[in-house]
């Protein structure tokens, strides 16, 4: 058991909070990006954990983190490209489309996971400390803090460049009329599908690469149905920030705080049941949707496809 407010307990606490926030962020920020382009992709739960899965594959074989990511990214996007092709290009439903890939992305991570280590539960053993610069060498978060590739860094870094992107550039002004008044963006020279297609190929690579955040730094191994939950409530971020990255940054950190006070207070001398901690970051999710649904705004083209010269 640890005090309260120690230098473990600190550390402690803003590990298990970056840890749990990290990947719903990663995956909000590319849910946010497919909404403002008018598509609702509720396959982030099954992007995730593909992510999660080839993440981890990956980093095994290869030895290295930075590939793992890189391969959890590409294989985020693989498995997004069946929504653009079904839904953008073809014009069938999201909804449904969404909830196919996220039980193809479960199946088929289960069943590979199963496939290779049926018998076994593999986990990383890299010998190369990865750390980071500055943050490492804070004397009251210890170099434990940020081991492994620095995907804190990399997470604000995203947020922030796809945030100027989406509200000071062209491209990103033609992917919110995509989502608002598609009809307008064509009759002014722009490509609807092009940009709606990028805009899911985009999240694919965020949720990827959260999912093997996920797999490789939150849990250092990979487990069939991880992520309980998170690729949904990756999604009622998204709908919450109303576009805005930074309450896409605020809001994950916020879960993650809340997962990380139930996972630390398990720590202390305090004697709390499991139950509730494992139930306190989805009643602070429902508090939050309660107080603030209604003020959630949402593209006025989401989820509905887009037909040249339709009426």
């Amino acid at each position: 058991m640890i005090p309260f407010f120690s230098e473990a307990f600190i550390a402690a606490f803003v590990v298990a909070a970056l840890a749990s926030a990290l990947p719903v962020m990663l995956a909000a920020i590319g849910e946010t990006i497919g909404e403002q382009s008018g598509i609702l992709n509720l396959g982030m739960e099954g992007l995730l954990l593909i992510g999660g899965y080839f993440g981890f594959m990956g980093t095994l074989i290869s030895g290295s983190f930075w590939i793992g990511f890189l391969i959890g990214a590409a294989a985020g996007v693989a498995l997004s490209s069946i929504l653009m092709v079904l839904s953008v290009l073809l014009g069938l439903n999201q909804i449904v489309v969404g909830i196919g890939i996220t039980l193809a992305g479960t199946g088929l991570s289960s069943v590979l996971y199963d496939f290779n280590y049926g018998t076994s539960k593999p986990r990383l053993g890299l010998d190369e400390p990865w750390t980071i610069p500055f943050l490492s060498d804070i004397p009251v978060l210890g170099p434990s803090l940020f081991s492994q590739p620095g995907m804190f860094y990399i997470a604000m870094l995203l947020a922030i460049v796809t945030s100027v992107w989406m509200y000071r550039t062209t491209g990103g002004l033609r992917l919110r009329a995509a989502g608002q008044k598609p009809a307008s963006l064509d009759a002014a020279g722009g490509n609807v599908a092009l940009t709606r297609s990028l805009a899911v190929l985009f999240g694919g690579a965020m949720s990827g690469l959260g999912g093997a955040y996920l797999a490789l730094v939150s849990a250092g191994t990979f487990t069939p149905g991880m992520t309980h939950g998170i690729g949904f409530l990756a999604i009622v971020v998204a709908m919450l920030a109303r576009g805005r990255l930074l309450w896409v940054l605020l809001i994950s950190l916020m879960y993650g705080i809340f997962v990380a006070m139930g996972t630390v207070l398990q720590l202390t001398t305090l004697n709390i049941p499991n139950d509730v901690v494992t139930m306190m970051p989805f009643i602070a999710v429902m508090i939050v949707l309660t107080l603030f649904t209604r003020r959630s705004a949402l593209p006025e083209a989401l989820a509905i496809p887009y037909v040249r010269g339709a009426r």
